[in-house]
Protein backbone atom coordinates (compact mmCIF):
# COMPACT_ATOMS: atom_id res chain seq x y z
CA UNK A 1 0.00 0.00 0.00
CA UNK A 2 1.09 3.46 -0.80
CA UNK A 3 2.22 5.84 1.97
CA UNK A 4 0.02 9.16 1.56
CA UNK A 5 1.07 12.10 -0.09
CA UNK A 6 2.13 13.92 3.21
CA UNK A 7 5.18 15.98 4.01
CA UNK A 8 8.65 15.03 5.43
CA UNK A 9 8.77 13.98 9.00
CA UNK A 10 9.17 17.25 10.68
CA UNK A 11 11.02 16.50 14.23
CA UNK A 12 12.04 13.09 16.12
CA UNK A 13 10.00 13.00 19.40
CA UNK A 14 12.59 10.91 21.80
CA UNK A 15 15.77 11.47 22.65
CA UNK A 16 17.83 8.91 20.46
CA UNK A 17 20.35 7.13 22.49
CA UNK A 18 24.29 6.95 21.40
CA UNK A 19 23.19 4.13 19.02
CA UNK A 20 20.57 6.00 17.26
CA UNK A 21 17.53 4.45 18.63
CA UNK A 22 15.06 6.67 19.68
CA UNK A 23 13.30 3.51 20.98
CA UNK A 24 13.73 -0.34 21.38
CA UNK A 25 10.74 -1.40 19.99
CA UNK A 26 7.60 0.36 17.71
CA UNK A 27 4.52 -1.78 18.27
CA UNK A 28 1.38 -0.87 15.85
CA UNK A 29 -2.06 -1.57 16.78
CA UNK A 30 -3.61 -1.81 20.42
CA UNK A 31 -5.88 -4.46 20.83
CA UNK A 32 -5.29 -7.55 22.56
CA UNK A 33 -2.32 -8.32 20.56
CA UNK A 34 -0.88 -4.92 20.58
CA UNK A 35 -1.71 -4.66 24.48
CA UNK A 36 0.01 -7.38 24.69
CA UNK A 37 3.22 -6.98 23.50
CA UNK A 38 3.35 -3.30 24.95
CA UNK A 39 2.40 -4.78 28.58
CA UNK A 40 5.21 -7.86 28.23
CA UNK A 41 7.63 -5.60 26.64
CA UNK A 42 7.49 -2.77 29.09
CA UNK A 43 7.20 -5.90 32.04
CA UNK A 44 10.43 -7.16 30.48
CA UNK A 45 12.22 -3.69 30.99
CA UNK A 46 12.18 -3.25 26.93
CA UNK A 47 11.63 0.38 25.54
CA UNK A 48 8.70 0.45 23.24
CA UNK A 49 6.16 3.23 21.65
CA UNK A 50 2.96 1.65 21.18
CA UNK A 51 0.59 3.55 18.72
CA UNK A 52 -2.92 3.01 17.46
CA UNK A 53 -4.79 5.51 15.01
CA UNK A 54 -8.27 6.07 17.10
CA UNK A 55 -9.14 8.33 19.69
CA UNK A 56 -9.34 5.09 22.34
CA UNK A 57 -9.54 1.13 22.86
CA UNK A 58 -12.07 -0.28 20.92
CA UNK A 59 -16.34 1.14 20.75
CA UNK A 60 -18.10 -2.08 20.38
CA UNK A 61 -17.76 -5.54 22.39
CA UNK A 62 -15.96 -7.53 19.68
CA UNK A 63 -13.68 -10.13 21.20
CA UNK A 64 -15.27 -11.69 24.34
CA UNK A 65 -14.41 -14.96 25.46
CA UNK A 66 -11.20 -15.06 27.12
CA UNK A 67 -9.81 -18.61 27.40
CA UNK A 68 -7.91 -20.25 29.97
CA UNK A 69 -4.37 -20.01 28.19
CA UNK A 70 -4.92 -16.28 27.80
CA UNK A 71 -5.98 -15.63 30.82
CA UNK A 72 -2.61 -17.51 32.09
CA UNK A 73 -1.05 -14.88 29.80
CA UNK A 74 -2.87 -12.15 32.00
CA UNK A 75 -1.61 -13.85 35.19
CA UNK A 76 2.14 -14.16 33.95
CA UNK A 77 1.58 -10.39 33.05
CA UNK A 78 -0.07 -9.53 36.60
CA UNK A 79 -3.22 -8.57 35.33
CA UNK A 80 -5.61 -11.29 35.64
CA UNK A 81 -6.99 -9.81 38.86
CA UNK A 82 -7.72 -6.68 37.88
CA UNK A 83 -9.74 -8.09 34.05
CA UNK A 84 -12.02 -10.49 36.24
CA UNK A 85 -13.28 -7.17 37.78
CA UNK A 86 -14.97 -6.47 34.36
CA UNK A 87 -15.60 -10.22 33.32
CA UNK A 88 -18.59 -12.08 33.50
CA UNK A 89 -17.67 -14.93 35.76
CA UNK A 90 -16.91 -18.54 34.13
CA UNK A 91 -20.02 -19.78 35.88
CA UNK A 92 -22.46 -17.53 34.32
CA UNK A 93 -20.81 -18.39 30.62
CA UNK A 94 -22.96 -21.68 30.80
CA UNK A 95 -25.86 -23.03 28.90
CA UNK A 96 -25.41 -22.53 25.74
CA UNK A 97 -29.25 -22.49 24.49
CA UNK A 98 -30.60 -23.52 20.81
CA UNK A 99 -34.38 -21.69 21.23
CA UNK A 100 -37.19 -20.73 19.08
CA UNK A 101 -37.05 -17.08 20.90
CA UNK A 102 -35.21 -16.71 24.43
CA UNK A 103 -39.04 -16.40 25.31
CA UNK A 104 -39.88 -18.87 23.24
CA UNK A 105 -39.71 -22.77 23.45
CA UNK A 106 -36.58 -24.32 23.80
CA UNK A 107 -35.50 -27.02 21.42
CA UNK A 108 -31.93 -28.37 23.32
CA UNK A 109 -29.39 -26.73 25.45
CA UNK A 110 -25.59 -27.57 25.41
CA UNK A 111 -23.36 -26.71 28.66
CA UNK A 112 -20.31 -25.00 27.24
CA UNK A 113 -17.04 -23.54 28.16
CA UNK A 114 -16.12 -26.22 30.05
CA UNK A 115 -18.87 -25.70 32.95
CA UNK A 116 -20.80 -28.59 32.14
CA UNK A 117 -20.67 -31.75 34.04
CA UNK A 118 -18.91 -33.81 31.64
CA UNK A 119 -16.20 -31.40 31.05
CA UNK A 120 -15.45 -29.38 34.40
CA UNK A 121 -12.73 -30.88 36.09
CA UNK A 122 -11.36 -31.45 32.94
CA UNK A 123 -10.80 -27.83 32.96
CA UNK A 124 -10.02 -27.48 36.51
CA UNK A 125 -7.29 -29.65 36.15
CA UNK A 126 -5.81 -28.37 33.14
CA UNK A 127 -5.03 -24.83 34.35
CA UNK A 128 -5.12 -22.30 37.43
CA UNK A 129 -7.06 -20.02 35.90
CA UNK A 130 -11.19 -20.41 34.55
CA UNK A 131 -12.29 -18.79 31.66
CA UNK A 132 -13.64 -15.68 31.69
CA UNK A 133 -15.76 -13.70 29.20
CA UNK A 134 -14.30 -9.87 28.73
CA UNK A 135 -15.24 -7.60 25.94
CA UNK A 136 -12.83 -6.51 24.24
CA UNK A 137 -13.21 -2.43 25.21
CA UNK A 138 -12.99 -3.74 28.71
CA UNK A 139 -10.15 -5.97 28.32
CA UNK A 140 -7.87 -3.57 25.94
CA UNK A 141 -7.83 -0.58 29.02
CA UNK A 142 -6.62 -3.20 31.34
CA UNK A 143 -3.52 -3.96 28.96
CA UNK A 144 -3.14 -0.26 27.70
CA UNK A 145 -2.97 0.77 31.51
CA UNK A 146 -0.67 -1.62 32.99
CA UNK A 147 2.00 -1.05 29.85
CA UNK A 148 1.82 2.52 30.70
CA UNK A 149 2.22 2.11 34.03
CA UNK A 150 5.16 -0.39 33.38
CA UNK A 151 7.17 2.22 30.88
CA UNK A 152 5.98 1.80 27.72
CA UNK A 153 4.97 4.80 25.57
CA UNK A 154 1.10 4.69 24.25
CA UNK A 155 0.34 7.12 21.66
CA UNK A 156 -3.48 7.54 20.29
CA UNK A 157 -4.67 9.48 17.82
CA UNK A 158 -1.50 8.08 15.53
CA UNK A 159 -1.38 6.98 11.98
CA UNK A 160 1.59 4.49 11.23
CA UNK A 161 2.20 5.06 7.51
CA UNK A 162 5.48 3.13 6.31
CA UNK A 163 8.56 2.16 7.30
CA UNK A 164 12.41 1.44 6.31
CA UNK A 165 14.45 -1.27 7.62
CA UNK A 166 18.22 -1.95 7.20
CA UNK A 167 21.23 -4.49 9.02
CA UNK A 168 20.28 -2.92 12.21
CA UNK A 169 17.00 -1.21 12.51
CA UNK A 170 14.01 0.00 11.05
CA UNK A 171 12.53 3.90 10.86
CA UNK A 172 8.76 4.23 11.15
CA UNK A 173 6.96 6.65 9.98
CA UNK A 174 3.47 7.96 11.51
CA UNK A 175 1.25 11.13 11.11
CA UNK A 176 -0.55 12.86 14.32
CA UNK A 177 -4.54 12.34 13.22
CA UNK A 178 -5.65 15.42 14.88
CA UNK A 179 -2.78 17.69 13.40
CA UNK A 180 -1.38 16.40 10.20
CA UNK A 181 2.09 16.05 11.79
CA UNK A 182 4.37 13.81 10.41
CA UNK A 183 7.51 12.58 12.43
CA UNK A 184 9.38 9.50 12.40
CA UNK A 185 11.24 7.19 15.10
CA UNK A 186 14.33 5.09 14.67
CA UNK A 187 13.96 0.89 16.33
CA UNK A 188 15.16 -2.09 16.61
CA UNK A 189 12.16 -3.51 15.70
CA UNK A 190 8.35 -3.49 14.64
CA UNK A 191 5.91 -5.42 15.64
CA UNK A 192 2.26 -4.74 14.17
CA UNK A 193 -0.88 -5.99 15.49
CA UNK A 194 -3.03 -3.63 13.44
CA UNK A 195 -5.76 -5.72 12.21
CA UNK A 196 -7.17 -7.47 8.97
CA UNK A 197 -6.89 -4.65 7.27
CA UNK A 198 -3.02 -4.38 7.92
CA UNK A 199 -0.97 -2.24 6.35
CA UNK A 200 2.00 -3.36 7.83
CA UNK A 201 1.59 -7.19 6.63
CA UNK A 202 0.67 -5.45 2.73
CA UNK A 203 3.98 -3.62 2.98
CA UNK A 204 5.93 -6.31 3.40
CA UNK A 205 4.20 -8.69 1.08
CA UNK A 206 3.42 -10.80 3.77
CA UNK A 207 1.73 -14.54 1.88
CA UNK A 208 -1.94 -15.43 2.65
CA UNK A 209 -3.89 -17.78 1.96
CA UNK A 210 -7.89 -18.05 1.69
CA UNK A 211 -10.48 -15.60 0.98
CA UNK A 212 -12.01 -13.07 2.37
CA UNK A 213 -15.63 -11.64 3.03
CA UNK A 214 -17.21 -14.83 2.22
CA UNK A 215 -20.79 -14.28 4.42
CA UNK A 216 -21.75 -10.61 5.98
CA UNK A 217 -23.70 -10.88 9.55
CA UNK A 218 -25.50 -8.17 11.06
CA UNK A 219 -24.57 -6.77 14.27
CA UNK A 220 -26.89 -4.59 16.83
CA UNK A 221 -26.06 -3.51 20.13
CA UNK A 222 -28.55 -3.03 22.68
CA UNK A 223 -29.86 -2.26 25.98
CA UNK A 224 -32.68 -3.91 27.55
CA UNK A 225 -33.62 -5.74 30.99
CA UNK A 226 -33.68 -9.51 29.91
CA UNK A 227 -33.09 -11.14 33.60
CA UNK A 228 -36.52 -12.76 33.40
CA UNK A 229 -35.27 -15.19 30.78
CA UNK A 230 -31.80 -15.46 31.37
CA UNK A 231 -30.85 -15.02 35.38
CA UNK A 232 -32.95 -18.78 35.77
CA UNK A 233 -30.39 -20.49 32.91
CA UNK A 234 -27.17 -17.99 33.07
CA UNK A 235 -25.39 -18.24 29.03
CA UNK A 236 -23.65 -15.75 27.50
CA UNK A 237 -24.85 -17.05 24.20
CA UNK A 238 -28.84 -18.05 23.12
CA UNK A 239 -29.38 -19.28 19.45
CA UNK A 240 -32.49 -18.36 18.16
CA UNK A 241 -34.91 -20.68 15.53
CA UNK A 242 -37.45 -18.61 13.71
CA UNK A 243 -38.63 -17.69 10.69
CA UNK A 244 -37.12 -14.21 10.96
CA UNK A 245 -33.93 -14.74 12.29
CA UNK A 246 -31.66 -14.86 9.20
CA UNK A 247 -31.12 -18.52 7.40
CA UNK A 248 -27.38 -17.24 6.27
CA UNK A 249 -24.87 -20.19 6.65
CA UNK A 250 -25.44 -20.44 10.29
CA UNK A 251 -29.12 -20.27 9.88
CA UNK A 252 -29.97 -19.16 13.07
CA UNK A 253 -30.19 -15.47 15.40
CA UNK A 254 -28.12 -14.93 17.71
CA UNK A 255 -28.12 -12.84 20.87
CA UNK A 256 -25.09 -12.64 23.04
CA UNK A 257 -25.47 -10.85 26.68
CA UNK A 258 -22.40 -8.46 27.07
CA UNK A 259 -23.31 -7.21 30.80
CA UNK A 260 -25.73 -9.63 32.14
CA UNK A 261 -29.12 -9.22 31.48
CA UNK A 262 -28.94 -5.81 30.95
CA UNK A 263 -26.73 -5.33 27.53
CA UNK A 264 -27.48 -7.55 24.62
CA UNK A 265 -25.98 -8.37 20.52
CA UNK A 266 -28.35 -9.06 18.20
CA UNK A 267 -26.94 -10.82 15.39
CA UNK A 268 -28.00 -12.38 12.37
CA UNK A 269 -26.90 -13.57 8.53
CA UNK A 270 -27.62 -11.93 5.26
CA UNK A 271 -27.31 -12.31 1.50
CA UNK A 272 -24.14 -10.47 0.64
CA UNK A 273 -25.87 -10.39 -3.13
CA UNK A 274 -28.77 -8.22 -1.97
CA UNK A 275 -25.64 -5.89 -0.31
CA UNK A 276 -26.10 -4.89 3.11
CA UNK A 277 -29.60 -4.93 5.08
CA UNK A 278 -31.81 -2.34 6.05
CA UNK A 279 -30.38 -1.11 9.77
CA UNK A 280 -33.14 1.25 10.27
CA UNK A 281 -34.13 1.39 13.69
CA UNK A 282 -37.72 0.12 13.29
CA UNK A 283 -36.48 -3.09 11.27
CA UNK A 284 -33.83 -3.61 14.02
CA UNK A 285 -36.27 -2.79 16.99
CA UNK A 286 -38.64 -5.16 15.48
CA UNK A 287 -35.77 -8.18 14.65
CA UNK A 288 -34.54 -7.46 18.21
CA UNK A 289 -37.91 -8.54 19.23
CA UNK A 290 -38.40 -11.33 17.01
CA UNK A 291 -35.64 -12.69 18.68
CA UNK A 292 -36.18 -12.14 22.21
CA UNK A 293 -39.98 -13.15 21.66
CA UNK A 294 -41.20 -9.75 23.19
CA UNK A 295 -43.54 -8.05 20.60
CA UNK A 296 -43.48 -5.07 23.33
CA UNK A 297 -39.99 -4.88 24.54
CA UNK A 298 -38.52 -1.30 24.75
CA UNK A 299 -34.91 -1.76 24.15
CA UNK A 300 -32.49 0.82 23.85
CA UNK A 301 -29.91 1.16 20.75
CA UNK A 302 -26.97 1.59 21.25
CA UNK A 303 -24.95 1.00 18.01
CA UNK A 304 -25.30 -1.14 14.27
CA UNK A 305 -22.81 -2.64 12.04
CA UNK A 306 -22.40 -5.14 9.72
CA UNK A 307 -19.49 -7.34 9.56
CA UNK A 308 -17.84 -9.87 7.21
CA UNK A 309 -16.83 -13.84 8.11
CA UNK A 310 -12.55 -14.19 6.35
CA UNK A 311 -11.07 -17.51 6.14
CA UNK A 312 -7.34 -16.33 5.65
CA UNK A 313 -3.99 -16.77 7.31
CA UNK A 314 -0.43 -15.58 6.54
CA UNK A 315 1.96 -18.59 5.79
CA UNK A 316 4.61 -16.05 6.87
CA UNK A 317 4.72 -13.89 9.61
CA UNK A 318 7.78 -11.86 9.37
CA UNK A 319 10.15 -9.95 7.29
CA UNK A 320 13.22 -9.28 8.10
CA UNK A 321 12.43 -6.82 11.96
CA UNK A 322 9.23 -6.28 11.08
CA UNK A 323 6.75 -9.24 12.20
CA UNK A 324 3.32 -9.61 12.39
CA UNK A 325 0.11 -10.71 14.80
CA UNK A 326 -3.17 -10.94 16.12
CA UNK A 327 -6.03 -10.33 13.16
CA UNK A 328 -3.38 -9.18 10.78
CA UNK A 329 -1.97 -12.70 10.44
CA UNK A 330 -5.17 -14.82 10.76
CA UNK A 331 -8.36 -13.52 9.86
CA UNK A 332 -11.77 -15.45 10.45
CA UNK A 333 -15.35 -15.16 12.11
CA UNK A 334 -15.89 -15.63 16.08
CA UNK A 335 -17.22 -19.15 16.21
CA UNK A 336 -15.08 -21.30 18.75
CA UNK A 337 -14.03 -17.69 20.46
CA UNK A 338 -9.86 -17.89 19.42
CA UNK A 339 -9.86 -14.79 18.08
CA UNK A 340 -8.43 -12.53 20.76
CA UNK A 341 -6.98 -15.53 22.43
CA UNK A 342 -4.91 -16.42 19.35
CA UNK A 343 -3.82 -12.53 19.23
CA UNK A 344 -2.96 -12.28 22.86
CA UNK A 345 -0.58 -15.94 22.55
CA UNK A 346 1.25 -14.48 19.27
CA UNK A 347 2.19 -11.29 21.13
CA UNK A 348 3.09 -12.84 24.20
CA UNK A 349 4.89 -16.06 22.50
CA UNK A 350 6.77 -12.63 20.19
CA UNK A 351 7.55 -10.45 23.51
CA UNK A 352 10.21 -12.16 25.45
CA UNK A 353 12.05 -13.21 21.79
CA UNK A 354 12.38 -9.44 21.37
CA UNK A 355 13.01 -8.76 24.74
CA UNK A 356 15.98 -11.37 25.03
CA UNK A 357 17.35 -10.13 21.72
CA UNK A 358 17.31 -6.67 22.81
CA UNK A 359 18.93 -7.29 26.00
CA UNK A 360 21.66 -9.65 24.58
CA UNK A 361 20.43 -12.71 26.52
CA UNK A 362 20.16 -14.68 22.54
CA UNK A 363 21.43 -14.18 19.02
CA UNK A 364 19.16 -12.85 16.22
CA UNK A 365 18.27 -16.14 15.46
CA UNK A 366 15.89 -16.66 17.84
CA UNK A 367 13.26 -14.41 16.47
CA UNK A 368 13.23 -17.24 13.71
CA UNK A 369 11.27 -19.33 15.55
CA UNK A 370 8.14 -17.07 15.86
CA UNK A 371 6.25 -17.75 12.57
CA UNK A 372 7.07 -21.66 12.63
CA UNK A 373 5.79 -21.76 16.20
CA UNK A 374 2.91 -19.43 15.84
CA UNK A 375 1.84 -19.67 11.87
CA UNK A 376 0.28 -23.28 12.38
CA UNK A 377 -1.66 -22.24 15.44
CA UNK A 378 -3.18 -19.50 13.40
CA UNK A 379 -4.05 -21.72 9.86
CA UNK A 380 -5.81 -24.50 12.73
CA UNK A 381 -7.78 -21.46 14.55
CA UNK A 382 -9.15 -20.29 10.89
CA UNK A 383 -9.67 -23.61 10.12
CA UNK A 384 -11.94 -24.24 12.95
CA UNK A 385 -13.63 -20.82 13.33
CA UNK A 386 -14.91 -21.65 9.83
CA UNK A 387 -15.49 -25.65 10.66
CA UNK A 388 -17.55 -24.13 13.27
CA UNK A 389 -20.02 -22.16 11.45
CA UNK A 390 -20.94 -24.71 8.77
CA UNK A 391 -21.47 -27.17 11.69
CA UNK A 392 -24.57 -25.70 12.71
CA UNK A 393 -26.19 -27.38 10.32
CA UNK A 394 -27.05 -30.16 11.70
CA UNK A 395 -28.99 -28.79 13.63
CA UNK A 396 -31.22 -27.02 11.00
CA UNK A 397 -32.20 -30.65 9.54
CA UNK A 398 -35.48 -30.77 11.59
CA UNK A 399 -36.50 -27.32 9.45
CA UNK A 400 -39.42 -28.33 7.11
CA UNK A 401 -37.44 -27.15 3.91
CA UNK A 402 -40.82 -26.56 2.02
CA UNK A 403 -43.23 -24.85 4.40
CA UNK A 404 -43.73 -21.33 4.67
CA UNK A 405 -42.94 -21.52 8.26
CA UNK A 406 -39.99 -23.74 8.19
CA UNK A 407 -39.57 -23.62 12.24
CA UNK A 408 -43.38 -24.13 13.31
CA UNK A 409 -44.24 -26.85 10.81
CA UNK A 410 -40.41 -28.58 11.88
CA UNK A 411 -41.25 -27.94 15.41
CA UNK A 412 -44.40 -30.06 14.50
CA UNK A 413 -42.65 -32.82 13.06
CA UNK A 414 -39.77 -33.15 15.14
CA UNK A 415 -42.22 -33.83 18.26
CA UNK A 416 -44.23 -36.09 16.30
CA UNK A 417 -44.21 -39.99 18.32
CA UNK A 418 -43.51 -42.05 15.05
CA UNK A 419 -40.61 -43.25 13.42
CA UNK A 420 -39.71 -40.14 11.47
CA UNK A 421 -39.76 -37.92 14.72
CA UNK A 422 -37.23 -40.57 16.58
CA UNK A 423 -34.78 -40.08 13.62
CA UNK A 424 -34.89 -36.65 13.50
CA UNK A 425 -34.74 -35.91 17.16
CA UNK A 426 -32.21 -38.34 17.33
CA UNK A 427 -30.20 -36.50 14.07
CA UNK A 428 -30.22 -33.32 16.90
CA UNK A 429 -28.92 -34.66 19.43
CA UNK A 430 -25.77 -36.12 17.47
CA UNK A 431 -26.01 -32.47 15.77
CA UNK A 432 -25.50 -31.35 19.26
CA UNK A 433 -22.52 -33.18 20.20
CA UNK A 434 -20.80 -32.04 17.12
CA UNK A 435 -21.16 -28.54 18.90
CA UNK A 436 -18.86 -29.89 21.35
CA UNK A 437 -16.15 -28.96 18.44
CA UNK A 438 -16.81 -25.72 19.07
CA UNK A 439 -17.96 -24.70 22.45
CA UNK A 440 -15.82 -27.46 24.95
CA UNK A 441 -12.73 -27.77 22.69
CA UNK A 442 -9.90 -28.05 25.56
CA UNK A 443 -7.71 -29.55 23.09
CA UNK A 444 -7.75 -26.51 20.38
CA UNK A 445 -6.92 -23.74 23.22
CA UNK A 446 -4.28 -25.84 25.34
CA UNK A 447 -2.78 -28.54 22.77
CA UNK A 448 -0.45 -26.34 20.79
CA UNK A 449 3.02 -28.13 20.13
CA UNK A 450 5.69 -25.97 18.61
CA UNK A 451 7.94 -26.75 16.28
CA UNK A 452 10.92 -24.36 15.97
CA UNK A 453 14.99 -23.91 16.72
CA UNK A 454 13.61 -22.41 20.02
CA UNK A 455 12.54 -26.35 20.97
CA UNK A 456 14.90 -29.45 21.25
CA UNK A 457 12.75 -32.41 20.80
CA UNK A 458 13.28 -35.17 23.34
CA UNK A 459 14.59 -38.40 20.77
CA UNK A 460 14.29 -40.21 23.97
CA UNK A 461 10.67 -39.99 23.98
CA UNK A 462 9.18 -41.35 20.39
CA UNK A 463 6.09 -39.01 18.96
CA UNK A 464 3.31 -38.41 20.84
CA UNK A 465 0.47 -40.67 21.07
CA UNK A 466 -2.93 -38.85 21.53
CA UNK A 467 -5.12 -40.86 24.01
CA UNK A 468 -8.19 -38.94 23.27
CA UNK A 469 -9.60 -36.42 20.96
CA UNK A 470 -6.77 -33.66 20.53
CA UNK A 471 -9.51 -30.96 19.54
CA UNK A 472 -11.53 -32.00 22.40
CA UNK A 473 -9.37 -32.73 25.57
CA UNK A 474 -6.45 -31.27 26.35
CA UNK A 475 -3.50 -33.88 26.97
CA UNK A 476 -0.92 -32.28 29.55
CA UNK A 477 2.84 -32.84 29.24
CA UNK A 478 6.53 -31.72 29.79
CA UNK A 479 7.63 -33.08 26.11
CA UNK A 480 9.23 -30.11 24.54
CA UNK A 481 7.36 -27.60 22.26
CA UNK A 482 4.22 -27.87 24.80
CA UNK A 483 3.12 -26.04 27.81
CA UNK A 484 4.18 -26.94 31.12
CA UNK A 485 1.01 -28.79 32.79
CA UNK A 486 -0.46 -26.88 35.59
CA UNK A 487 0.03 -28.77 38.92
CA UNK A 488 -0.58 -27.71 42.26
CA UNK A 489 1.99 -27.42 44.70
CA UNK A 490 2.33 -25.80 48.42
CA UNK A 491 4.18 -22.78 49.21
CA UNK A 492 6.29 -21.48 52.16
CA UNK A 493 3.26 -19.96 53.45
CA UNK A 494 0.98 -23.03 53.20
CA UNK A 495 -1.02 -21.71 50.40
CA UNK A 496 -1.27 -23.55 46.90
CA UNK A 497 0.78 -22.33 44.30
CA UNK A 498 0.24 -23.44 40.07
CA UNK A 499 3.58 -25.29 38.28
CA UNK A 500 2.81 -22.37 36.10
CA UNK A 501 3.58 -20.08 39.19
CA UNK A 502 7.04 -20.64 39.17
CA UNK A 503 8.00 -19.63 35.64
CA UNK A 504 7.32 -16.95 33.62
CA UNK A 505 8.17 -13.18 34.21
CA UNK A 506 10.65 -12.66 31.65
CA UNK A 507 12.90 -15.50 32.63
CA UNK A 508 13.73 -18.51 31.58
CA UNK A 509 13.38 -21.61 34.71
CA UNK A 510 15.05 -24.98 35.26
CA UNK A 511 13.07 -27.22 36.96
CA UNK A 512 14.39 -29.87 38.84
CA UNK A 513 13.92 -32.38 42.23
CA UNK A 514 15.17 -33.00 45.18
CA UNK A 515 17.47 -35.64 43.81
CA UNK A 516 18.52 -33.02 40.94
CA UNK A 517 21.05 -30.99 42.67
CA UNK A 518 23.49 -31.49 39.46
CA UNK A 519 20.90 -28.77 37.76
CA UNK A 520 21.18 -26.44 40.75
CA UNK A 521 24.82 -26.72 40.84
CA UNK A 522 25.36 -26.35 37.06
CA UNK A 523 22.61 -23.47 37.11
CA UNK A 524 24.62 -21.51 40.06
CA UNK A 525 27.72 -22.25 37.89
CA UNK A 526 26.35 -20.50 35.01
CA UNK A 527 24.73 -17.49 37.31
CA UNK A 528 22.88 -15.86 34.40
CA UNK A 529 20.89 -12.83 35.14
CA UNK A 530 18.05 -14.29 33.12
CA UNK A 531 17.81 -17.96 34.35
CA UNK A 532 16.11 -19.14 37.67
CA UNK A 533 16.32 -22.50 39.17
CA UNK A 534 12.94 -24.37 40.64
CA UNK A 535 13.48 -27.58 42.91
CA UNK A 536 10.56 -29.17 43.94
CA UNK A 537 10.84 -30.77 47.28
CA UNK A 538 12.96 -27.48 49.18
CA UNK A 539 11.25 -25.08 51.50
CA UNK A 540 9.03 -22.90 49.74
CA UNK A 541 7.93 -25.34 46.45
CA UNK A 542 6.41 -28.98 47.77
CA UNK A 543 4.50 -31.58 46.03
CA UNK A 544 2.37 -32.97 49.36
CA UNK A 545 -0.20 -34.27 46.51
CA UNK A 546 1.84 -35.78 44.09
CA UNK A 547 0.43 -34.00 41.82
CA UNK A 548 3.50 -32.65 39.99
CA UNK A 549 5.01 -36.38 40.23
CA UNK A 550 2.10 -37.75 38.62
CA UNK A 551 2.70 -35.24 35.28
CA UNK A 552 6.29 -34.41 35.08
CA UNK A 553 6.89 -37.34 33.12
CA UNK A 554 11.14 -36.95 33.65
CA UNK A 555 12.85 -38.60 36.64
CA UNK A 556 12.99 -36.45 40.00
CA UNK A 557 16.70 -36.00 39.37
CA UNK A 558 16.15 -35.18 35.65
CA UNK A 559 15.63 -31.61 34.37
CA UNK A 560 13.04 -29.17 32.43
CA UNK A 561 13.66 -26.10 30.81
CA UNK A 562 10.76 -23.54 30.78
CA UNK A 563 10.57 -20.52 28.27
CA UNK A 564 9.68 -17.31 29.13
CA UNK A 565 6.33 -17.99 27.85
CA UNK A 566 5.69 -21.45 29.95
CA UNK A 567 6.53 -23.41 26.93
CA UNK A 568 8.64 -26.55 27.25
CA UNK A 569 12.18 -25.80 25.34
CA UNK A 570 13.71 -28.62 26.56
CA UNK A 571 14.11 -31.69 28.89
CA UNK A 572 16.64 -34.26 30.16
CA UNK A 573 14.29 -37.43 31.08
CA UNK A 574 16.71 -39.80 32.69
CA UNK A 575 18.29 -38.58 35.96
CA UNK A 576 21.50 -37.13 36.12
CA UNK A 577 23.99 -37.12 38.87
CA UNK A 578 27.34 -35.61 37.75
CA UNK A 579 28.04 -31.32 37.75
CA UNK A 580 30.00 -31.58 35.16
CA UNK A 581 27.74 -33.47 33.01
CA UNK A 582 24.50 -31.11 33.97
CA UNK A 583 26.65 -28.04 33.13
CA UNK A 584 27.36 -29.74 29.83
CA UNK A 585 23.77 -30.68 28.68
CA UNK A 586 22.34 -27.59 29.93
CA UNK A 587 24.79 -24.83 28.83
CA UNK A 588 24.42 -26.80 25.27
CA UNK A 589 20.37 -26.17 25.51
CA UNK A 590 20.36 -22.71 26.21
CA UNK A 591 22.98 -22.14 23.45
CA UNK A 592 21.10 -24.08 20.88
CA UNK A 593 17.45 -22.36 22.13
CA UNK A 594 18.75 -19.02 22.95
CA UNK A 595 20.30 -19.06 19.52
CA UNK A 596 23.52 -17.87 21.25
CA UNK A 597 27.01 -19.34 23.31
CA UNK A 598 26.62 -19.29 26.92
CA UNK A 599 29.22 -17.25 28.99
CA UNK A 600 29.61 -18.88 32.18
Amino acid sequence: MDAPNLPEPQFVPFCRDDQGFDTDVVVVGLGPAGGTAALALATYGVRVHAVSMFPWVANSPRAHITNQRAVEVLRDLGVEQEARKYATPWEQMGDTLFTTSLAGEEIVRLQTWGTGDRRYGDYLQGSPCTMLDVPQPLMEPVLVKNAAERGAVISFHTEYLDHQQDESGVTVRFRDVRSGYVFEQRARYLLAFDGARSRVAEQIGLPFEGELARAGTAYVLFNADLSRYAEHRPSILHWIFNSKAGFGEIGMGLLRAIKPWHQWIAGWGFDMADGEPDLSEDVVLEQIRTLVGDPDLDAEIVSRSCWYVNQQYATSYQSGRVFCGGDAVHRHPPSSGLGSNTSIQDAHNLAWKVAYVVQGHAGPGLLDSYTPERMPVGKQVVARANQSRKDYAGLREWFAGDSDDPVRDGLVKLKEASSEGVALRERLYEALELKNTEFNAHGVELNQRYTSDAVIPDSAAGPERWERDPELYLQATTRPGAKLPHAWLVGRDGQRVSTLDLVGGGRTTLLTGLGGQAWKNAATKLDLPFLRTIVVGEDGVLDPYGYWRAVREVDEAGAILVRPDGYVAWRRSASVWDDALALHELENALSAVLNKGVPR
